[in-house]
C-alpha cells in the first residue's frame, strides 16, 4: 500500500543507470521538473526540440515576404551546405584514419624492434607505458573539456533525431575532443572503434554549420538564416550521420542506408537526395587522398586505413550444401549479439557506479582498462607456437617493420606468431588479415579461438571508459575471429573459404548486437568489393537479427535506455491501448490569456520550466473561453527582452510584428539561450500588459481527451511534436484539459496508474527484487 510519502514523491527524472534510482506508482500532480540522461559521462538536463511549424501572424508574415531570390537562398544553401559536411566529413575521417595508423605503426615497429633485439621486458613496459599514456591523454582531456564527447556517439545523435535535446552533443569542444580523443583512444589498443565517432563527428559538423558561426565573435552568415530552427537542423544532422559512417568505411551507398535504417526518425525523398549527395562527396574526397596516399607521401603506414578488404576470389562459388553452415553462422551469431549486449549493459551499470565517484575514478578506470589489454595483447601470443613461413606466401615473411600477415614476435628466422599477427596490429590490419584469401593454413585453430574470445571481452570492458569509442569495428574484428573458426571446423565439409567464412561472421556478429540488415548489408559489400557475397551475407542478417531478437532489443537503444534518453519507438506497447490521453495528463495547467500582464508572465516563467503555454481568450475578448493557440517560452522571453508592453490591456494587430525580425525567433546555438532570470524588468514595466495573439501558434495539434495514449503516440512522433494539446470532449469544461509532452509517453511516468499495469512496470524497467519494495 502506498505511503503518504510515495504519494507525494517526486517523478521519474534519473536514467536507469544512476545509482539513486527512485521509483513511484503514480505521477506528481505537477510535473515541472526537466528529465535527465547521461550525456556523455555526466547527468545533465535535456528537454525536447521544436520541429513542429509555428503557424504564428509573424510566420506567415516573413514567408508570405520571402520573393524568388529567398527562395533560391534557401535551396542554394542546402545543397551547399550538404556539400561542405561531405567535404568536411571525407577530409576529418581521412585525417582519424591515417593519424591512427601512424600513430599505432610507429608503436608497433619499435616495440617490434624491441623483440627483434630480445628485449622482450623492455618491449613490453614501453608498448604498456605508450598505450597507458595515450589512453590517459585521450580520458583526460574528455573528462574535462567535453564530457559529451565519450562514448560512441551514436545513441545520442540517435536520440537528437527523435527530437531530444542533449546540452553540449554538438558544441565546438565536443567535435574538437572527438577528433582528438578519438585518434589517441584507438591508437592505444584498446578494442574500440572510429566509426561511432566518425557518426558523431559528422552531426557535430552538420550542426556546427547550420548554426552558420558565432554572433559573439562576429563570425555569421545572413544566408544561414533560414536554417536556424530545429526542423533544417535536423536535416543536416541526418546528412551528417550518413556522412560518418560513409567515411568510416568508405561506403557511401551504406552510409545513407545506416541513416535511414538506424538513426532517423523521421525520412523523405528529399532527403533521400540531399543524404546522397553528402555521401557521394565524402566517397570522393576519400579516393582523391587516398590516392596521394598511394603515392607515398602519407607517413610510415600510408594507406590511411581505408583499405577495400580483398576477402575472396572474383569467382565466388557455393552451392545448396552451404547453406547449412551459413544458417548455423546466424544463428550462434544472434546468440552472441545477444549474450554481448546483456553483458554490455551491466558492464555499463558498474561503470556508472564507478563514475559517480568523481574524476579521478573514471580516469583511473580507463587507465586500468589500458593495462589489461596491453598484458592480453603482449603476453597472449606467448601462448601461439611459431609457424614455419609458408613457401608460396605473396608477401614477406615474417613481417618486419611494417603491418603485415606474418608477425615475426618472439619466433625464430624462418617462423611467424599467428596470434601476434592479429594482436599486435591496428584492428584495420587485423580484419584485413583476417579476411583475405588464400590463407586457410595462415592462422591454427588454437589461436583464432583464443583470439575470438579475448576480443569479445575486451571489446566489452573498453567501450564504458571515458573516452570516445565506437562498437562497429569491435564487433566486426570478433565477429570475423568466430567466423573464420567456424570455417575451421567446417574444414573440407564447406566449399567456402575461410576468408569469407570470417565476413560472414562479422556479418552475424553485427546483425545479433546491432540488429540491422539492409544497411550492415551494403556496408560489408562496399567493404569486400565483391556483390556476389550478397545473397550469403543477406541470409546471415537475417537469420541472426531474428535469433537475437527473441532475446533484447539492439545495443544503441539499450545504451539510449540506460542514459535515459526519453526516446519515442516507432510503435506503441499495447499498454497504452488500456489508457487514454486524459488518464495520463495532470494539472494545474499554466495558461495565459491572450493579453496577459507582464506580472503573470514573468512568475510562471520563474516558477515553472514548462516551454509551452495554451493561450486562451476570455470575455470580453470573446463570449465563452476559447483556445487561442499556444505560445512557446523562448518567444515569450524575445517579447519581454523586446519589452513590447501596452499600458493597457488591447489589442495590437498584426502590425507589432514589424519590429521584429526572423532573426529574434531563430534558433540558437548550444547553450546560447536566452533565460528569464538575464530579463531586467521594472516595477512600473510589471503592470503593463503583452498582446499574445501575433506570437501564438494558432494552428497547434489537438487531440481529445478519450484519444487512446497509443494512437496519441504516433500522432506525436510521426509528425514530431515537442506539445500536444488535449481538449476535452463535452463543451461545458475549460477549453484545454492538459498538455502532453514527450516525457508522458515514458513507461516510468504511465504505468502502475492502475494496478493491473504493475506486472508490466517490473518487466518494463527490469527491476531488481530488491526495488520490488519501493513499489508497494
Amino acid at each position: 500500500m502506498l505511503t503518504e510519502a510515495d504519494e507525494e514523491a517526486p517523478p521519474l527524472t534519473e536514467p536507469l543507470l544512476n545509482n539513486h534510482l527512485q521509483f513511484q506508482l503514480r505521477r506528481s500532480a505537477s510535473n515541472t521538473t526537466s528529465q535527465v540522461a547521461i550525456v556523455g559521462s555526466n547527468v545533465c538536463p535535456i528537454e525536447s526540440l521544436d520541429y513542429e511549424i509555428i503557424e504564428n501572424d509573424f510566420f506567415k508574415q516573413d514567408w508570405r515576404s520571402r520573393g524568388k531570390i529567398q527562395i533560391f537562398q534557401y535551396i542554394f544553401m542546402k545543397w551547399s551546405l550538404c556539400f561542405l559536411i561531405g567535404l568536411f566529413a571525407g577530409l576529418v575521417g581521412f585525417l582519424i584514419n591515417l593519424a591512427v595508423e601512424n600513430i599505432a605503426g610507429i608503436k608497433f615497429v619499435i616495440t617490434s624492434n624491441m623483440m627483434l633485439e630480445k628485449r622482450y621486458a623492455t618491449a613490453f613496459g614501453v608498448f604498456a607505458a605508450s598505450n597507458f599514456v595515450l589512453i590517459l591523454f585521450s580520458s583526460v582531456i574528455t573528462t574535462f573539456i567535453a564530457p559529451a564527447a565519450a562514448g560512441s556517439g551514436i545513441p545520442e545523435v540517435k536520440a537528437y533525431l527523435n527530437g531530444v535535446d542533449a546540452p553540449g552533443i554538438f558544441s565546438p569542444w565536443t567535435l574538437v575532443v572527438k577528433v582528438v580523443g578519438s585518434i589517441i583512444a584507438v591508437s592505444s589498443s584498446l578494442n574500440i572503434g572510429k566509426a561511432g565517432p566518425l557518426v558523431h563527428t559528422g552531426a557535430c559538423i552538420a550542426s556546427l554549420l547550420g548554426q552558420g558561426g558565432s554572433k559573439k565573435y562576429g563570425i555569421t552568415w545572413r544566408w544561414i538564416r533560414f536554417f536556424k530552427n530545429d526542423r533544417d537542423r535536423r536535416d543536416l544532422v541526418t546528412c551528417g550521420s550518413a556522412a560518418g559512417i560513409a567515411a568510416a568505411f568508405r561506403a557511401p551507398v551504406g552510409g545513407v542506408l545506416f541513416a535511414l535504417e538506424e538513426m532517423a526518425s523521421w525520412w523523405r525523398s528529399a532527403l533521400l537526395w540531399r543524404a546522397f549527395f553528402t555521401a557521394a562527396v565524402v566517397a570522393i574526397v576519400l579516393r582523391s587522398l587516398i590516392d596521394v596516399c598511394n603515392s607515398g607521401k602519407c607517413g610510415l603506414f600510408g594507406k590511411g586505413g581505408l583499405i577495400m578488404f580483398d576477402v575472396t576470389s572474383e569467382n565466388v562459388t557455393y552451392h545448396l550444401v552451404d547453406v547449412p553452415p551459413v544458417l548455423v553462422l546466424g544463428i550462434i551469431g544472434g546468440i552472441l549479439g545477444s549474450i554481448y549486449n546483456f553483458l554490455l549493459e551491466r558492464v555499463l551499470r558498474v561503470y556508472n557506479l564507478i563514475n559517480e565517484k568523481g574524476y579521478a575514478y573514471k580516469i583511473l578506470l580507463a587507465c586500468s582498462i589500458s593495462i589489461f589489454t596491453s598484458c592480453c595483447l603482449f603476453g597472449l601470443p606467448w601462448l601461439a607456437p611459431c609457424r614455419p613461413c609458408p613457401t608460396d606466401a605473396i608477401e614477406a615473411c615474417p613481417t618486419i617493420g611494417r603491418s603485415g600477415n606474418y608477425k615475426k614476435f618472439q619466433c625464430p628466422p624462418g617462423h611467424y606468431n599467428d596470434l601476434a599477427s592479429l594482436f599486435f596490429n591496428t584492428n584495420d590490419d587485423a580484419i584485413r588479415n583476417l579476411f583475405s584469401k588464400g590463407t586457410d593454413t595462415e592462422f591454427h585453430h588454437i589461436s583464432i579461438l583464443i583470439f575470438f574470445v579475448t576480443c569479445y571481452i575486451l571489446s566489452i570492458f573498453s567501450y564504458g571508459v571515458v573516452a570516445p569509442a565506437g562498437l562497429f569495428v569491435p564487433l566486426i574484428v570478433t565477429g570475423a575471429g568466430y567466423g573464420r573458426f567456424i570455417g575451421m571446423l567446417m574444414g573440407s565439409q564447406s566449399n567456402l573459404n575461410h576468408g569469407l567464412f570470417a565476413v560472414l561472421g562479422a556479418a552475424s556478429l553485427l546483425g545479433g548486437s546491432m540488429r540491422m540488415t539492409v544497411s550492415l548489408c551494403v556496408i560489408l559489400l562496399e567493404l569486400t568489393n565483391n556483390l556476389l557475397l550478397l545473397p550469403m551475407i543477406m541470409l546471415v542478417l537475417l537469420v541472426s537479427k531474428t535469433v537475437a531478437d527473441t532475446f533484447n532489443g539492439n545495443i544503441y537503444d539499450i545504451i539510449m535506455k540506460l542514459k535515459g534518453f526519453p526516446y519515442l519507438e516507432a510503435h506503441a506497447e499495447p499498454y497504452m491501448r488500456q489508457l487514454t490521453v486524459g488518464d495520463v495528463v495532470t494539472g494545474p495547467l499554466q495558461c495565459f490569456n491572450g493579453i496577459e500582464k507582464v506580472r503573470n508572465i514573468v512568475h510562471v516563467l520563474k516558477t515553472t520550466r514548462h516551454h509551452g503555454f495554451p493561450v486562451i481568450d476570455e470575455p470580453p475578448f470573446s463570449d465563452c473561453p476559447v483556445l487561442s493557440g499556444l505560445v512557446l517560452r523562448a518567444h515569450l522571453i524575445v517579447l519581454l527582452k523586446k519589452k513590447v508592453f501596452l499600458p493597457t490591456p488591447v489589442l495590437t494587430g498584426t502590425d507589432i510584428t514589424k519590429r521584429f525580425s526572423a532573426n529574434d525567433f531563430a534558433k540558437r546555438g548550444s547553450g546560447n539561450n536566452d533565460h528569464i532570470e538575464d530579463i531586467e524588468v521594472t516595477e512600473e514595466e510589471m503592470d503593463m500588459y503583452i498582446d499574445l495573439h501575433p506570437f501564438t501558434n494558432a494552428s497547434p495539434y489537438t487531440v481529445v481527451e478519450t484519444m487512446s495514449l497509443a494512437k496519441a503516440l504516433i500522432l506525436f512522433r510521426e509528425v514530431g511534436l515537442r506539445h500536444l494539446l488535449v481538449v476535452p470532449k463535452t463543451s461545458n469544461r475549460s477549453s484545454v484539459v492538459g498538455v502532453l509532452t514527450r516525457h508522458d509517453f515514458m513507461p516510468e511516468h504511465i504505468l502502475g496508474l492502475h494496478p493491473f499495469l504493475i506486472r508490466s512496470r517490473w518487466k518494463k524497467l527490469r527491476l531488481r527484487p530488491a526495488s520490488l519494495t519501493k513499489l508497494f
